[in-house]
């Protein structure tokens, strides 16, 4: 969350080399737009782009745009849309960069629908010669969502990933904070709370509202929050989402 570019911003940065193209330019306005938390802007500059990309016939461009898409899905839990966009990226032609984000969207989509076994067995194909051709934040974004997969089924890898992720990233970050309380909440163990207010601390100096309000929701839902707190909790949540212009998001801090 903090001092690391998200997989949507690594994405669009790539596509966006070519400044010159038209798909090129709507990613960079996309990228802005999420840097920013418009969401409902950066989607639709993303539809421009894939558009764009698809006039240019530029199979890696619309691949890049394609895969970015589906992360903002999964992260405003319109999965099956996600699902779709993934199906038609042209995997053949994507660099070892996209590749390990292609992989990383599956894998978090994955563990949004909690099928986690599911997603620690994409994670254990994925090999170290694969990996270390990508770049750190493609690699750091990759170990994150393997480590949470692992630990919510009990895997022994899933403290080396956490540790392959704070090597990419910054360990006093809120991606990181965030990744360990993930994996603490799915493991059942205590600290996890301490852990999610580091991150939501982290997150609110950093202006990342969609991750702050993401930490509220899972803050809620753990039994060591009284009631009167997690109503709290979800209030903000809902508010914040809402405000997010993310229906879905905000429903389910609603329940």
């Amino acid at each position: 969350m903090v001092k690391l570019k998200s997989a949507v911003v690594a994405l669009l940065a790539a596509s966006a080399i070519a400044g010159a193209s038209d798909s090129g330019v709507y990613s960079f306005r996309a990228q802005r737009s999420l840097d920013n938390g418009k969401f409902a802007k950066g989607y639709n500059q993303l539809e421009r782009a894939l558009l764009a990309s698809r006039k240019e016939a530029d199979l890696l461009s619309e691949s890049r745009v394609l895969i970015a898409m589906a992360q903002i899905r999964t992260m405003s839990l319109d999965l099956d849309f996600a699902d779709s966009l993934l199906s038609v990226v042209h995997e053949d032609v994507l660099d070892p960069s996209t590749q390990v984000q292609y992989t990383k969207v599956k894998v978090a989509l994955l563990n949004t629908r909690a099928k986690y076994k599911d997603a620690a067995t994409i994670c254990n194909k994925v090999s170290d010669k694969d990996l270390k051709n990508a770049d750190e934040t493609a690699q750091a974004a990759f170990y994150g969502e393997c480590a949470v997969a692992y630990a919510a089924v009990g895997s022994d890898r899933a403290e080396e990933a956490l540790k392959m992720a704070g090597k990419r990233s910054d360990k006093k970050g809120g991606f990181y904070a965030f990744t360990a309380a993930r994996m603490a909440d799915l493991s059942g163990k205590g600290e996890a709370d301490s852990l999610y207010r580091v991150a939501e601390e982290k997150s609110i100096k950093a202006n990342k509202p969609y991750n702050t309000a993401t930490i509220l929701y899972y803050r809620s839902l753990l039994k060591s929050t009284p009631k009167k707190e997690a109503a709290e909790l979800k209030a903000r949540c809902r508010n914040a989402f809402e405000l997010m212009g993310l229906p879905n998001n905000s429903k389910r801090c609603a329940e």
